[in-house]
């Protein structure tokens, strides 16, 4: 067997999802993804993000609709594949529910996060995360991992959250539960 050459380690690296820059860490393969539902919706999400195209990703340009917002990074093949199921969500579900991506990374990647979005064609809204979001803090705490979706009711209330990769079918399911049960009020 011959050594790896120069290149190939950084490939191999890449491949094992080793490689990437960036705070937000890959969740583990092994073990099932954690979900996690809110059972009585606390308070509104307050947040605003500026979009790569110049628009506010907030609780008011969300407001009224089920939101469904993924957590990515750009270095992350399973937030590629999350990223193109919340695409056919949108694609399928729009106008009854509104989609968007957050991008875990610093601002210095900007260049990276817009060749990503590009390259994906994706239909939604794509912001850049905060450095408190990308910390795991914020309006959004504890979701520092990619990918990761999180359901808004149409209050801007958290619904739903779920670590690690999601199909669109699933979240398509999570949908149809949440509307059945109404956006209620926490008690």
């Amino acid at each position: 067997m011959r050594p790896l050459a120069p290149v190939g380690l950084p490939l191999l690296l890449l491949a094992m999802g080793c490689a990437g820059s960036g705070d937000a860490v890959r969740e583990p393969a092994a073990g099932p993804p954690a979900t996690a539902e809110v059972p009585a919706r606390g308070p509104v999400r307050t947040f605003s993000y500026e979009t790569l195209d110049g628009r506010a990703l907030s609780t008011a340009s969300l407001a009224g609709r089920f939101s469904v917002i993924g957590f990515v990074a750009t270095y992350d093949v399973a937030s590629q594949a999350e990223a193109r199921f919340l695409a056919g969500l949108f694609r399928d579900h729009t106008p009854r529910i509104n989609a968007a991506l957050l991008v875990l990374e610093a601002s210095e990647n900007r260049p990276l996060v817009e060749a990503f979005v590009a390259a994906l064609k994706l239909p939604y809204p794509v912001a850049l995360a905060d450095a408190p979001t990308i910390a795991g803090e914020g309006s959004f705490a504890g979701l520092h991992h990619v990918p990761s979706v999180v359901i808004l009711d149409p209050e801007g209330r958290e619904a739903f959250r779920h670590v690690g990769l999601i199909t669109q079918e699933a979240l398509e399911e999570v949908l149809r539960r949440l509307e059945r049960e109404g956006a209620r009020p926490a008690r």
